[in-house]
């Protein structure tokens, strides 16, 4: 079930449009925001606010790579796996901070501090290779660097 709060700011956001149901990514943007990923209630609720059905407005939810359909940590970093990341030194970083964090792609750290995700590209490669916590871009990572940033994050 949607919060007031949450009921409030998507009705925001589909006044914004001429058809409600284009405030469909803005509406799942809000959810996360407020839950940290989007739950089968709340989407349900979502889809009958903008006019739509569920699998409609799963079907946005899916496309997105960064609208969350199941629980992640209070972290999640984005690790940008594309070509210029590997040839600068993706493979090295991977593996320090699958050592680092006890995890694989895809999961959680047991408690529930970071989740570790891949990305096709960050748009960053300058700096490559890189990785995007929450919304702080890294640049220039190596192994020897990631204590350091990760330590940001509680």
């Amino acid at each position: 079930m949607l919060s007031d709060e949450e009921r409030r700011a998507i009705e925001t956001e589909m006044s914004r449009y001429e058809h409600k149901r284009a405030a469909s990514v803005d509406a799942l943007k809000i959810i996360q925001r407020h839950r940290g990923w989007v739950d089968d209630a709340a989407l349900r609720d979502a889809a009958e606010l903008l006019g739509g059905s569920p699998a409609e407005l799963d079907g946005v939810a899916t496309f997105y790579n960064l609208i969350f359909r199941h629980p992640v940590g209070r972290h999640v970093i984005l690790l940008c796996d594309s070509i210029s990341c590997w040839i600068c030194g993706y493979e090295p970083v991977h593996r320090e901070l699958r050592e680092r964090l006890g995890i694989a792609m895809g999961q959680t750290t047991p408690d529930g501090r970071f989740t570790l995700l891949p990305t096709a590209c960050l748009g960053a490669c300058d700096g490559a290779p890189v990785l995007l916590i929450d919304d702080d871009l890294h640049r220039n990572l190596t192994p020897g660097c990631l204590d350091t940033i990760l330590a940001n994050y509680d």
